[in-house]
């Protein structure tokens, strides 16, 4: 049974940083992309980051490109978020996704790290 496990959430101030990981279990994903999503207070879940297994080419949203950087340890069968120049508007809980196709999370949802950037 493939069980998702975030961790690297805080309390952060804007402008800081922070690093998101998601560690996998169960089977191995070489065959997906395995990505990050956020839901914010009153909203829906966005997509935010992508990272193939096989080759490793990521994907991000207009809302994060430049700043925040997804990469993965296929060894460990972890992603990692690297988010750097943080704002308020990136609080959100952070999940992550064992197969995303296109912006839509298809595969196994993890239960989430909560980010929270003060102004």
């Amino acid at each position: 049974q493939v069980q998702l496990v975030e961790s690297g959430g805080g309390l952060v101030q804007a402008g800081g940083s922070l690093r998101l990981s998601c560690a996998a279990s169960g089977r191995t994903f070489s065959s997906y992309a395995m990505g990050w999503f956020r839901q914010a207070p009153g909203k829906e879940r966005e997509f935010v980051a992508k990272i193939t297994w096989s080759a490793g080419s990521t994907y991000y949203a207009d809302s994060v490109k430049g700043r925040f950087t997804i990469s993965r340890d296929n060894a460990k069968n972890t992603v990692y978020l690297q988010m750097n120049s943080l704002k308020p508007e990136d609080t959100a809980v952070y999940y992550c996704n064992t197969e995303v196709v296109g912006t839509r999370g298809m595969g196994v949802w993890g239960k989430g790290t909560l980010v929270t950037v003060s102004s």
